[in-house]
């Protein structure tokens, strides 16, 4: 017992807060009473004074006694589970289920010994329903048919394991991971786009014989400019950035007059002028560009057959789509920030919204648009990556939260918590914690939606992609809360309920046919990636965190559910790694707790621990004349000498570029999330480029097993199969 106040303790336990953990170095930090309130202040809970702490216990402790059915039920097909019913003591019950199909199923009570309570001044009694093991997978209803009493819940029946989609059968796969807005074509505008993306994927699998690409996440942003740059901090999850559409692929483009025409190509030509010159990805100036053409082929309207289309799309996203665009819309009228508009506006079900609303229906019918433009060429990526030959296709990230000033949180303000942030404990990398100015979900408002929201969330996310990785898995499990105005040590863990969200991930990932890869790097507890593993959820393994008791792990004790790589976003190329860019950078932005020169040292000690298990493994060809793209080389030959089903190269590594895309610890400092895609030099390529490089080639044979690259065509596929690592 951490706190001193007995009910105190009591509350934080039934709401999940820890009131002490165990922090990187192993130590037991209690947690402050004044974090317990805040953070309980936050779920709209009064734990202010003890009296105001034991009648909120109180309070919680009937909460489930006040219901007839929880408000939702989540269990794994293939092992019988329960629900608990609560009505009047003595009163008669029957529950069945009734299945996504339409059919019904009775359920049998089970023996139920808890003794009835006096709540609200009635006498409540509880009985026991089993939920037999052969309910197939999906969503579907318990209904509770009693005497003067009907009472309906959500019960979602997830699969037990996940594990990979049928079409990669039993082989190994590799992919590029990609910031996609730096990787741009010559006809792309400015930033890399969804055909890019499209593209990239066709180049990889017909010549490279990849089978995904991991892009960055691609969930929207601010509709105007200035734009955030990190695509991890985006408005919405549910929704895609319509700054990723060519506009030339939009079907409406084709029939442009010629005035409208001469419009677009004054456009590109101007953000050719604009961008004449430019170091970084300008995404302001190639957003407002592209928005003006875009609004240039919505006003061309569509015909019937396109139009039908458009509108069913509006109707199977619905009330969410629409508040959405609403968002969008007032956001260009009273800024972007929704907490600082006038009150009337801040909440979605308002009558003022709804009159905006009208008012403004051509705006908001063009950010229902853009929407779906953007959806219909996500899809065609992945479909484009399918056709070229690829097992998975394009894996999407799903950033671990959203901004607070945007859309989702507007949308849902009250699924969100107010007055505290998401952020991380002190760690060995940030040693002051990290607070990352999201506002979490409260579970118990998710819980009570049934999740709902975080269900769609899902399914969005998965809707044009053959995988999704989930940028800090752990969040699934427990978040660090971080109380307005406090530090980042001054937080604490909150649970969530791990078996309910893992499942409904689970159960979109297999009607999705795709894998899931969470993201479980920084502070884990020990048991979670033995429960992601045996729920078929992959991990994520880092070669330079591969290291045991100073180090480098036996490649052969890798995890097999894993996405094995060299590097990370968060780190920077392998080159530049290799040139201790990352020390220099660091040193120069004043981010390094230690001398230059003791950091410089500490990276050289690294490096020779993994060249020397390099060179004692023959993993380093001395073929290669330039000796850092050897070492690059034989650092990914160690990655096929993992039981690892899923191999991961990053882009930048394939074409030798040293810049790092985010540098963690600043925002403007360094132009994070803004580095266009360059080759050693730093110059920076185009996508077309890329198509004639021999190192790409050199890395890809490394992936698949051969000691140089052949020409694709050169290979009969119907004699030899796609030697892509078997395992064996």
């Amino acid at each position: 017992m951490a706190l001193s106040d007995p009910a105190l303790n009591r509350l934080a336990e039934l709401f999940g807060i820890s009131t002490e953990f165990w922090d990187w170095k192993g130590n037991r930090v209690d947690v402050t009473r004044e974090t317990v309130v805040r953070v309980l202040a936050a779920l709209g809970v009064d734990a202010a004074t003890p009296q105001a702490a034991a009648e909120a216990v109180r309070v919680q402790a009937d909460r489930p006694w006040r219901r007839a059915l929880p408000p939702v039920v989540v269990m794994r097909a293939g092992g019988a589970s329960r629900v608990d019913v609560h009505v009047e003591d003595g009163r008669p019950a029957r529950l069945r289920v009734r299945l996504e199909d339409g059919r019904l199923r009775e359920l049998t009570q089970i023996d139920n010994w808890e003794p009835a309570r006096l709540v609200d001044g009635r006498m409540v009694g509880e009985a026991s329903f089993e939920l037999p093991a052969d309910l197939p997978l999906g969503y579907h209803r318990i209904q509770l048919v009693s005497d003067e009493l009907r009472a309906e819940t959500t019960l979602v029946v997830s699969p037990p394991f996940l594990g990979f989609p049928r079409s990669m059968g039993d082989r190994r796969v590799w992919g590029y991971a990609v910031q996609l807005y730096s990787v741009r074509s010559a006809d792309s505008w400015g930033i890399g786009d969804f055909y890019d993306l499209g593209a990239l994927a066709g180049w990889s699998a017909s010549q490279q014989y990849a089978d995904y690409v991991l892009t960055n996440p691609v969930h929207a942003a601010e509709p105007v400019e200035p734009l955030e740059p990190s695509p991890y901090l985006p408005t919405s999850r549910l929704f895609v950035n319509p700054m990723y559409i060519r506009p030339e692929a939009v079907a409406e483009y084709a029939l442009l007059d010629e005035t409208d025409r001469t419009r677009v190509e004054d456009a590109k030509a101007e953000l050719a002028g604009r961008l004449r010159g430019a170091e970084r990805i300008e995404r302001g100036i190639c957003w407002s560009l592209k928005r003006r053409v875009l609004r240039i082929i919505w006003a061309a309207g569509r015909d019937d057959h396109r139009q039908m289309m458009f509108e069913a799309y509006r109707r199977r996203e619905g009330r969410m789509l629409r508040d959405y665009a609403i968002w969008a819309a007032l956001t260009q009228e009273l800024g972007r920030d929704w907490r600082l508009w006038p009150a009337e506006y801040q909440r979605p079900t308002s009558p003022q919204v709804d009159a905006f609303r009208a008012e403004h229906a051509d705006e908001v019918d063009f950010q229902c648009w853009m929407q779906w433009i953007a959806s219909v060429q996500a899809g065609r990526a992945q479909q484009t990556a399918l056709d070229a030959g690829m097992s998975v296709g394009i894996i999407t990230d799903m950033a671990v939260g959203v901004s607070a000033a945007g859309a989702d949180a507007w949308m849902m303000r009250d699924v969100y918590a107010e007055g505290v942030s998401v952020g991380a404990p002190p760690d060995a990398y940030n040693q002051l914690g990290q607070d990352w100015g999201q506002p979490p979900w409260r579970p118990d408002r998710l819980e009570d939606l049934a999740y709902a929201p975080f269900r769609t969330m899902v399914r969005n996310c998965l809707r044009h992609a053959g995988g999704m990785r989930m940028d800090h898995i752990i969040g699934m499990f427990r978040l660090w809360w971080v109380p307005a105005g406090c530090g980042p040590r001054e937080g604490t863990y909150v649970r969530y309920d791990h078996e309910a969200l893992i499942g409904i991930i689970a159960l979109e990932a297999y009607r999705a046919q795709a894998m899931v890869i969470g993201e479980d790097l920084g502070t884990v507890e020990p048991w979670v990636r033995e429960y992601l593993a045996g729920r078929g959820i992959l991990g994520t393994s880092v070669l330079w965190f591969e290291e045991e008791d100073g180090l480098p792990r036996a490649m052969e004790s890798w995890r097999e559910y894993t996405m094995a790589s060299v590097n990370t976003h968060d780190l920077p190329p392998t080159a530049g790694y290799l040139d201790k860019s990352h020390v220099r950078l660091r040193h120069e932005l004043g981010l390094l707790t230690e001398s230059l020169e003791a950091e410089e040292r500490a990276a050289d000690e690294e490096q020779e621990r993994w060249m020397s298990y390099l060179r004692d493994a023959g993993a380093l060809d001395g073929s290669v004349a330039d000796e850092t793209e050897a070492k690059v080389l034989g650092l990914y030959r160690m990655l096929t000498r993992t039981p690892s089903r899923v191999l991961n190269v990053t882009l930048v590594d394939a074409v030798g570029e040293q810049r790092i895309q985010n540098q963690p610890g600043t925002t403007d400092e360094y132009p994070n999330w803004r580095v266009p895609l360059g080759g050693p030099d730093g110059r920076p390529l185009l996508l077309e480029e890329l198509y004639a490089m021999e190192r790409p080639m050199r890395l890809a044979a490394v992936l698949n097993g051969f000691a140089r690259a052949p020409a694709p065509w050169a290979r009969d596929p119907l004699v030899e199969s796609r030697p892509v690592g078997r395992r064996g």
